[in-house]
């Protein structure tokens, strides 16, 4: 059984909105990346996961416990970072902190002070005059400080810079080979390539793709043959672009174009548009 279980999970908000039929499955110690644009049913997913949504059908666990039923205790466990961060806006940044630290009994404060040193966050003022980017970084600290062994992410490094964009796919990084279980919804595609070990893409609230980077990369790889006048000049052209002459007729080369994860997504997303 995975950490996190998703079978047949269905929400119908009507004229085709919501989430259907939807299962899939993540490995203790796996992190996985959960891709589609807005309104695609990400978030509603991962509101069923906290606990927040009941089901139409279907079911959702996380360590074998129900995600609605039981949603109190999987939470002293976990660590979230929801799509829209909400805070209390007269509270300042340091009383929030603090305020979650005694309401996960937490005695020490030495991950929260290394986080908020690592994103350079300044708690100071209150959080409804932050600016998004300070908001998040706060976010990312209230998720993490408490060392959880399971974390549901919805685009955590929205509004963050690139320098704490990369600092951040360090973090998770570390929180993996750490053995940490997570799920990670995002729109940047380098930072889940660089931290995921399967992929899910969902469109219109079904899931329509579901592998690792690198095996995903393999199914939509393009090939393409070229053919020159003489054999020598089809050599010189496989070692100027790294193709590979044919043997049977050494004047055709063959050309493999690896996908990025952006193309592969934009593939699945350009099948929905056809007429």
């Amino acid at each position: 059984m995975g950490m996190m279980e998703v079978s047949h999970l269905t929400r119908d908000y009507g004229q085709g909105k919501g989430i259907f039929d939807l299962s899939f499955s993540i490995a203790p110690g796996e992190v996985f990346g959960f891709l589609g644009p807005n309104g695609a049913g990400k978030t509603t997913t991962i509101r069923h996961l906290m606990g927040f949504l009941r089901p139409h059908e279907g079911s959702c666990t996380i360590n074998g416990m129900d995600c609605r039923k039981d949603a109190a205790r999987i939470q002293k466990n976990l660590g979230y970072i929801p799509g829209e961060i909400a805070f209390f806006g007269d509270m300042d940044g340091w009383a929030y902190l603090s305020f979650l630290q005694k309401y996960r009994g937490m005695s020490g404060g030495n991950r929260m002070m290394e986080l908020i040193a690592r994103f350079e966050v300044n708690p100071k003022g209150k959080i409804k005059k932050m600016s998004k980017g300070m908001k998040q970084k706060i976010g990312i600290v209230a998720a993490f400080m408490h060392d959880p062994a399971i974390l549901i992410l919805d685009e955590p490094t929205s509004g963050l810079d690139p320098l704490m964009q990369g600092r951040f796919v360090e973090l998770i990084q570390e929180e993996k080979a750490a053995g940490k279980t997570i799920l990670m919804s995002s729109h940047m595609f380098e930072e889940v390539e660089r931290t995921c070990d399967r992929i899910g893409i969902i469109r219109s609230g079904k899931l329509v793709a579901l592998d690792s980077a690198s095996a995903l990369g393999a199914k939509h790889r393009k090939r393409y043959t070229v053919t020159l006048a003489t054999s020598q000049e089809a050599s010189d052209f496989a070692t100027a672009f790294g193709g590979e002459q044919n043997r049977l007729n050494p004047c055709q080369v063959t050309l493999t174009q690896k996908q990025t994860l952006e193309d592969i997504f934009l593939h699945y997303y350009a099948e929905e548009d056809k007429p």
